[in-house]
Formats: structure tokens, sequence, C-alpha cells
């Protein structure tokens, strides 16, 4: 468990740097006129990606998950291609990035690195590293629990990123909406 538990505090060192890296970049964007959304979703995903990280080891320890090679491995690797990813989303998007959600008004869409192909690929990200993570080490209440919890903050998060972007949102009666900033 030793291993496993040296990933699990990698993940959170890496979180970390995303955390520096997304002040910095907030001290950017508020210098250019950002307008910052969701303030009120962002406490909970805090609550719940360090709730992740704790229920991994946590589950494991107390819960007695036994490790499988080929599913723990197989795991592994995606919780990596989760990380590669992320980081070409914070690369892509330069000083634009952030764990919040501030736009700076009249800057373009990005449309590029990741975006080419999807709106939100850092959200694959998460998906992938939040099921991932814990079923390294056979930790499934965690991995279900996580994924479920995270599938209804995403629905807000998404939500909210599209509106503050201005992009039309879809809503359950069939009609559209969008905001501009």
């Amino acid at each position: 468990m030793l291993w496993y538990t040296l990933l699990v505090l990698a993940v959170g060192l890496e979180r970390v740097a995303e955390l520096v890296v997304a002040r910095r970049n907030a001290r950017w964007s508020l210098a250019r006129g950002a307008v910052e959304a969701g303030r009120r979703h962002y406490p909970a995903m805090v609550v719940l990606h360090t709730g992740l990280l704790v229920g991994c080891l946590a589950e494991v320890r107390w819960g007695g998950r036994p490790f499988d090679p080929v599913m723990g491995w197989f795991m592994a690797a995606v919780v990596v291609a989760a990380q590669a990813l992320r980081w070409w989303c914070i690369g892509t998007l330069g000083p634009r990035w952030n764990t919040r959600v501030l736009v700076v008004p009249g800057l373009p869409l990005v449309a590029r690195g990741p975006y080419r192909w999807l709106s939100h690929p850092n959200y694959v990200a998460v998906v992938a590293e939040g099921l991932a993570l814990p079923l390294v080490h056979g930790a499934w209440l965690t991995a279900a629990l996580f994924t479920g919890l995270n599938a209804a903050l995403l629905t807000v998060r998404i939500r909210c990123e599209n509106e503050a972007l201005g992009l039309a949102v879809e809503r359950a009666d069939g009609s559209r909406a969008g905001a501009g900033l």
C-alpha cells in the first residue's frame, strides 16, 4: 500500500501545483478585467476533490481492498494519461486556465490543442482520474461515489462555464439560452 499512498500523494501535490498556476493566472485575468462566475459551487468542488484523495486512502486502508495487478496497472496508466491531458489543457489555455470560472471579456475562445475536438477536455481528465485513481487499488466505493457526485457537480460547472463564455446552452425543455459578458 505504500506505493499507492505515494501515488495518491503525488496526485495531491499535482493539485497543489494546479492551485499555484491558478492563482498566478487569476492575477493575470483580473488585471485584464476578468469577471468571475460560479463562486457558489467552487467550495463544493474543492471538498469533492479533496474527498477523492482521502477516500482513496481510507477505503484501501480500512476497507481491505486488495491490489489486482491487471486492473491496477491499467488504471494507473489512465491516471497518468489524465494528468497528461490536464497539463495539455493548462498549457493550451496558458494564463487563461484556472480552477475558477474567470472570463476576460473580449478574448476569443481557444480552438487549438485539445479544444479543437472538445469544449471541456479538462473535465475528461477529471472524470478519468476520478474513476481510475481509486480503482488502481480496488477502491470501487470511492470511485462510484466520486463519479456520481462529480457528474452532478460537472452539470452545474459546465453550464456555468458555457453561460460565462456566452455559449448557447441547451435547456431540459429543448430551448437554448446564452449569456454574454
